[in-house]
């Protein structure tokens, strides 16, 4: 106890002099606490959002899907006897701007009708201001109202009050729809949104059985209702209907699991940043130490145990990390309201901004852990040092080893903030990945930077002094190589493996996908029009890969008999489980179908439902050929058993189906036809009219506006990922920062000894920036090396393509880091320039 009270008086006495030689150390632990704690509550303030606003995202207690049919009689008693119930009815359509009584410009768009009930909860957004269903209203020469989007009028060159035609019937743009309270539940759309009432879509005569519409049923449940027990209830009722029933406590699923996804990897990144900034922490405490070895030696003169000595010390380092901690705790809470204040129009999810403890807590843990493992180290080493060592590590660093307390107590801590990574994580497998391929990443970069200093050791010395002279300072003992290759090589490793990565990607979108992909997807082609929409397409010589295949949709509702939401799949293959999947059925294997094992059934088969599946995706839901699956297909049961996998290519952005069915059942059902086919750039237009103006109940979707679309979606993600590697990147240049200015006492004394033999100050600086420069492009070089590679393993596992070389990205990563290290550097060391000989030959 004495010694502890003694080693607070020291310390507090060390610390008169504030910051002095922990300014990198308490930046760095600032920037990393402020990623953590800012992201964490960011994420909880649109989760809570997203939580508080369930009803209104959901549009009622719970809701009720259901694809190509409506509830019938008996079920919408069943949900009419459970509370308040609002339908709706969504579908693609073409919308035609009717000009001068001719249609003219047309659009893909996305229909919705709603009843008089509509919305349950909240309020959908009109310019002019106006009641919704009078907006909706029908007139006595049967024209109905239509809300639709800005950007449809746009693209049709309308104006509030034009006409267009959806189907057979017209509508008045009787306002401009600005915004629906369930709109985020409702998925990606492939065109603007359009609302009209029931009536209006009845008149459009696009309602036809086997189309593929979907239904939903909004119910608002009375005060004290159990979600739980409409569950239950309904499933009782109704066990083979099919229903996919969603509740206001997970109102928006996709959105919920991307926020937890996003904040997973920019959590990830600001604890890469914290490893970073921990390297940079160590050599702020090892340069603080070299500083103070005159202190420590006559501490130690003076009786003072080594004990007592880390003590003194570490109390100075944990008080300056707590002062850092709670700077970042600040900074981090307030970004929310920074976010509020200045770009709340443009986050497309409720958020409800406040301080959000959890968050906080997790951040100040990270941050003093952090702090621990990296500071022990160098502080145990000063321990056991003896005097006369800490004056001779001037030059050549003693060999001293923290003793085995120390090295577990640093263990544990590295080991706490990894454990809490993992455990908090959304993917464990995700986590795991990233933090070992940073941990991975920084061994290497530790081991290339040993290797670019022995291969310069065995470099011939060259004969120009100012060449000789930068060589030897980044070999020789006490030089900061190794830090600043791996503080700075780090972030930009991350940077070129993200431009890579994004540059691969884009390829695929803009380059091969579009000479694979099919030039339209005719989408709720209606048996009785098969023949004609043939003739119409083969009316044009440039089409060619003309497919059209029967198409309906249904749930997987079983493997094996057990049920979809208790079986135990991949987490990769959920997805597959999740609402209604395309089924078609063939007689023979479409073309192109590459069976991987497995075989086709006969031509004339006419038994049991036989299944052919996505091989790949079988893996992940652990089913082997015999197995069976029970689909639920317009509330109906359909089981059937396995016969043969194939493998699909979704990344060419043809027709790809993962269940194919044999024929004698399924054919059975109500069904429409999906289309696809290649046509030459001049022949686009004039199909896309053809069609449009023969078949208006037909979806048209032209492939590159889809492409056009994902690829903005995605540009958008790759920017904020590499945006997020900014922050490594600014812990890296801290890092190097720190490891400059711990040199700076060496540049000092080269300097004068330089000039009293005669260099001058330009000479001297030549050196220094050919040393930088150096250092600079190596580290630029073995992060574009350790970048690419880790693109390339990404781009075939995970994307299954290969990689994009990209020359910008070689110039990014090598001229960043070739110019961040030559900045500093200058700029470090302009004091050891400036500096006069004499006063420093007078003052060693």
């Amino acid at each position: 106890m004495r010694d502890l009270i003694l080693a607070i008086r020291l310390a507090r006495r060390e610390m008169r002099s504030g910051l002095s030689g922990f300014r990198i150390f308490f930046a760095c632990l600032v920037l990393g606490v402020t990623a953590v704690a800012g992201v964490g509550s960011l994420s909880s303030a649109l989760l809570s959002g997203l939580a508080a606003e369930g009803r209104t995202l959901l549009g009622g207690d719970v809701s009720v899907h259901l694809v190509h049919r409506p509830a019938d009689a008996r079920e919408l008693a069943f949900l009419k006897g459970r509370g308040r119930v609002s339908q709706t009815i969504a579908m693609r359509a073409m919308a035609y701007a009717l000009k001068g009584g001719r249609a003219e410009e047309r659009q893909l768009i996305e229909l919705k009708a709603v009843d008089r009930a509509y919305p349950l909860y909240g309020d959908v957004a009109l310019t002019p201001p106006r009641a919704l269903h009078d907006a909706l209203a029908c007139t006595r020469e049967k024209i109905c109202g239509a809300a639709v989007e800005q950007t449809l009028l746009d693209r049709l060159h309308l104006a509030p009050g034009g006409a267009i035609r959806i189907g057979s019937a017209t509508f008045r743009v009787s306002a401009i729809l600005d915004g629906e309270p369930d709109r985020i539940s409702g998925g990606f759309s492939l065109g603007p949104h359009v609302l009209v009432s029931d009536e209006g879509l009845a008149a459009t005569g696009l309602v036809t059985i086997g189309s593929l519409i979907e239904y939903s049923y909004r119910v608002a449940l009375p005060a004290g209702a159990s979600i739980d027990g409409f569950k239950d209830a309904a499933q009782s009722a109704f066990p083979d209907g099919g229903w996919e029933i969603g509740d206001r406590n997970n109102a928006a699923p996709g959105i919920r699991r991307f926020v937890e996804q996003v904040t997973m990897f920019l959590t990830l990144v600001g604890l890469t940043a914290l490893a970073v900034g921990g390297v940079g922490a160590g050599q702020a405490v090892g340069a603080f130490l070299d500083r103070k070895r005159a202190e420590i030696a006559t501490l130690k003169a003076l009786g003072a145990e080594g004990g007592l000595i880390f003590l003194v010390y570490f109390l100075q380092v944990m008080a300056i990390a707590l002062a850092a901690v709670i700077v970042g705790l600040i900074v981090g809470a307030a970004l929310p309201f920074l976010v509020q204040a200045f770009l709340a129009a443009d986050i497309p999810t409720p958020a409800r901004f406040a301080l959000y403890p959890e968050p906080l807590i997790l951040a100040a843990l990270f941050g003093v852990l952090s702090a621990v493992a990296f500071a022990i180290l160098p502080l145990a080493r000063a321990r056991e040092i003896m005097p006369a060592s800490l004056f001779r590590d001037v030059v050549a660093r003693a060999p001293a080893r923290a003793r085995l307390p120390y090295l577990l107590a640093a263990a544990t801590a590295g080991a706490c903030v990894i454990g809490l990574a993992l455990l908090l994580a959304p993917s464990l497998s995700f986590a795991a990945w990233f933090l070992a391929g940073a941990a991975g990443t920084l061994i290497l970069l530790r081991a290339a930077a040993w290797a670019l200093t022995a291969l310069l050791r065995l470099l011939p010395r060259p004969e120009a002094p100012s060449v000789r002279l930068a060589l030897a300072n980044l070999t020789r003992p006490g030089a900061q190589t190794a830090s600043v290759v791996v503080a700075l090589g780090l972030g930009l490793t991350l940077l070129a493996t993200v431009t890579l990565l994004d540059r691969t990607i884009s390829a695929q979108l803009k380059d091969n996908l579009p000479t694979l992909a099919p030039t339209f997807f005719f989408v709720d082609i209606q048996p009785d029009q098969t023949s004609d929409f043939d003739k119409t397409i083969a009316r044009f010589r440039s089409a060619k890969g003309y497919k059209r295949t029967p198409m309906i949709r249904g749930r997987i509702t079983a493997l094996n008999g057990v049920a979809a939401a208790d079986a135990k799949v991949a987490s990769s293959a959920r997805w597959a489980l999740s609402g209604d999947r395309g089924i078609t059925y063939a007689a023979a294997p479409p073309q192109g179908t590459e069976i991987t094992s497995g075989a086709w059934w006969p031509a004339n088969y006419n038994g049991p439902t036989l299944i052919s599946f996505d091989g790949e995706l079988a893996e992940g839901l652990g089913l082997k050929l015999g197995d069976t699956l029970t689909l639920n297909v317009l509330g109906r049961e359909i089981a059937g058993r396995i016969v043969n996998f194939r493998h699909v290519d979704f990344s060419n952005g043809n027709q790809n189906f993962i269940l194919i069915l044999s024929p004698g059942l399924i054919d059975k059902a109500p069904h429409s036809y999906l289309a696809t086919v290649h046509v030459d750039p001049a022949d686009e237009e004039p199909m896309y009219r053809a069609v449009t103006d023969r078949f208006p109940g037909i979806s048209t979707v032209k492939v590159k506006d889809a492409i056009a679309q994902v690829n903005a979606l995605l540009q958008q993600l790759s920017d904020g990922v590499r945006a997020a590697s900014i922050v490594t990147i600014l812990a890296g240049l801290l890092v190097l920062a720190g490891a400059i200015s711990a040199g700076q006492r060496a540049r000092l004394y080269d300097s004068t000894v330089m000039k009293v033999l005669g260099a001058t100050r330009a000479q001297i600086a030549g050196i220094y920036a050919l040393e930088y420069g150096l250092i600079g492009m190596a580290t630029g070089l073995i992060a574009l090396v350790l970048g690419t590679a880790a693109a390339a393993v990404i781009t075939a596992r995970v994307f299954a393509v290969a990689l994009d070389f990209d020359l910008g990205a070689v110039l990014t990563t090598v001229l960043g880091g070739t110019l961040a290290t030559l900045g500093f550097g200058l700029v470090a060391a302009w004091a050891a320039l400036a500096a006069k000989p004499a006063a420093l030959l007078r003052h060693p």
